[in-house]
């Protein structure tokens, strides 16, 4: 794709990979709506991007695994720029440790990590079908190609969401809808820098489990891998590139790997 002239809607906009893919996004000649749940937070972000954006930038206050907000969002863009082109998936929430998580946990998990991606699609694909192009961008997670120490339910609604932007790939790509999922290890955000700062020790454990196994970058560093992925319409984005070695060590001999994993996990605690 040539983000030059394109549409964009960007989910969890208001910090970390949203907020810096909304930008790079802008720099790259794109035209950008961003969203995220808190109003305030939405309003600063545009207000700082439109160093970048020029007024090529709106922002909405939404709730993206709402399907109706969703569809706010779209008639935002269409009004203000045009259909949407590209749409990043990129909000998420890790909420909830151990078997210990709550069944409100595990609603809002499956609701923003996976549903949130299905409902997007089921509102964009039929246009883009129609155009004869499209571009969905799903934030998942290493997590989502390896696990993830301490929580069930991010490990298993990011390991859906890989899943679902695998389907879509496969049902729609050669229809015209590019399809790129994003499994970044440890980034500098309020998510990672959360967990290590918690009270919670098995959080704790679970964010210096991404810390110790590879280098942190910062949101940018990310939104640059992704937007060289989107010119190429790559469907595996993986900023950390020890992650591939991890997933070929995993699917080479699962077994080894779970033990591997284990022994890690012992070593922290």
């Amino acid at each position: 794709m040539i983000i030059d002239g394109t549409v964009a809607i960007v989910t969890g906009a208001s910090g970390g990979i949203g907020s810096a893919l909304a930008q790079r996004l802008l720099e790259h000649g794109a035209r950008v709506v961003v969203t995220d749940l808190d109003a305030d937070r939405v309003a600063r972000t545009v207000a700082e991007l439109e160093l970048v954006g020029r007024g090529h930038v709106v922002g909405l206050a939404a709730d993206c695994s709402v399907e109706q907000d969703v569809k706010g969002l779209i008639d935002l863009a269409e009004e203000r720029f045009g259909p949407v082109d590209l749409y990043a998936a990129n909000a998420g929430v890790g909420l909830g440790q151990g078997l210990e998580s709550s069944e409100g946990d595990w609603e809002t998990s499956i609701d923003v990590n996976v549903l949130a991606h299905v409902r997007a699609a089921r509102l964009l694909t039929p246009g883009w079908l129609e155009r004869g192009r499209g571009y969905f961008l799903s934030t998942a997670s290493a997590a989502g190609l390896l696990t993830q120490i301490g929580s069930p339910t991010y490990s298993v609604t990011k390991h859906a969401a890989v899943a679902f932007a695998e389907w879509m790939s496969v049902t729609y790509g050669s229809r015209g809808v590019a399809v790129s999922c994003l499994c970044p290890m440890g980034v500098n955000t309020a998510m990672l820098n959360g967990g290590a700062e918690s009270d919670d020790e098995t959080a704790r454990m679970g964010a210096r489990a991404v810390t110790d196994a590879g280098g942190v970058m910062e949101p940018l560093e990310v939104a640059d891998v992704v937007i060289e992925a989107i010119g190429t319409e790559q469907f595996l984005i993986l900023p950390h590139a020890e992650v591939l070695e991890f997933y070929r060590r995993k699917a080479s001999d699962y077994d080894r790997w779970l033990a591997g994993m284990r022994r890690y996990q012992d070593s922290l605690s």
